[in-house]
């Protein structure tokens, strides 16, 4: 009888066994077999709310979500569609791998892709990292032409190398305010003048201004520096204006980024330029020119990109 019983609770024992055996298979085998973030989100599995976003499967892996660059690219402003004016404020957050040297490339073009406007933006924080960093800049552009009202507000990654796989741009699509109604808009630029120097005035680095009427334009500084380029008029020379800036020197890029205005000439500026007076007042006349916008609070000048050693005297 006891035999009886012992060979019955062995058999349920192995009974028993053979069930969670099988029951177990059972459940491997339904269960999917995953490789990625993708798999593994698609299959139920949790996930974590972390950047990159991670996927955990029954057996313990950890599985991060592959996210391309642009993905990871925030635009807060300007939003999709808006309707903007220059300066725009461009402002969001790209990885860190985006910045050199803390910089950050801005473009504003029409819907044609001309460039109506270039800008830099300074990482808010650590930027050598691939986290995401904050930046913000204002960017000025060009009015667009009457035949378009539609462009791009592009964040770019800064590239260096020059090496097309390094190249990486987000895209927002804006609106431009309508253009405002023709007319004349007065500007100042400012040339030398010996006759009106007042006692112990420097010669050199002493300007004054002139008044200039120019079309509408919401270029207003550009449109300024290139009446400079011209030299006074006759009436104004007969007046005793002069100018030492080079003829034929053209403006390259002009940028006004909080408060600070960047603008490249390029290499005739300093063509056979010489004697600290005369550098002294072309960089008077192009400073004074530009500090008459409330915008401006200083002028950062440089010859193709350089600012160390241009201008000698």
């Amino acid at each position: 009888m006891k035999n009886a019983v012992l060979y019955s609770l062995v058999g349920v024992g192995l009974a028993l066994t053979l069930v969670i055996f099988w029951a177990a298979r059972e459940r491997a085998q339904k269960i999917p077999a995953v490789s990625t973030f993708a798999e593994c989100a698609a299959a139920g599995y949790p996930v974590a709310e972390s950047y990159p976003r991670q996927c955990r499967t029954p057996d313990g892996r950890v599985l991060a979500e592959d996210v391309p660059e642009l993905l990871s690219v925030v635009v807060d402003a300007p939003r999709p569609n808006e309707l903007v004016a220059s300066p725009v404020t461009v402002s969001g957050q790209v990885p860190g791998t985006w910045f050199f040297e803390a910089n950050l490339p801005l473009k504003i073009t029409d819907s044609s892709g001309k460039t109506l406007g270039i800008g830099y933006a300074t990482a808010e924080g650590e930027w050598m990292t691939e986290k995401l960093v904050r930046f913000s800049s204002q960017v000025a552009f060009e009015s667009p032409s009457a035949a378009t009202s539609t462009g791009f507000v592009v964040v770019m990654k800064d590239n260096p190398s020059g090496l097309s796989e390094n190249e990486a741009e987000y895209r927002v699509p804006v609106r431009f305010a309508p253009r405002a109604p023709a007319g004349d808009t007065t500007l100042r630029v400012y040339f030398g003048n010996s006759q009106l120097l007042g006692p112990g005035q420097d010669d050199c680095a002493t300007v004054f201004p002139v008044e200039r009427r120019v079309s509408s334009t919401l270029a207003v500084a550009r449109a300024a520096v290139q009446e400079l380029l011209q030299g006074p008029t006759a009436q104004e020379k007969a007046a005793g204006y002069t100018s030492s800036l080079n003829p034929g020197a053209q403006v390259q890029k002009l940028v006004i980024s909080f408060g600070q205005a960047y603008i490249d000439f390029d290499e005739q500026l300093q063509f056979q330029v010489g004697g600290s007076c005369r550098v002294a007042a072309i960089r008077a006349q192009i400073r004074e020119t530009l500090k008459q916008f409330p915008s401006v609070e200083d002028v950062v000048i440089s010859i193709d990109g350089r600012t160390e050693d241009i201008l000698q005297p």
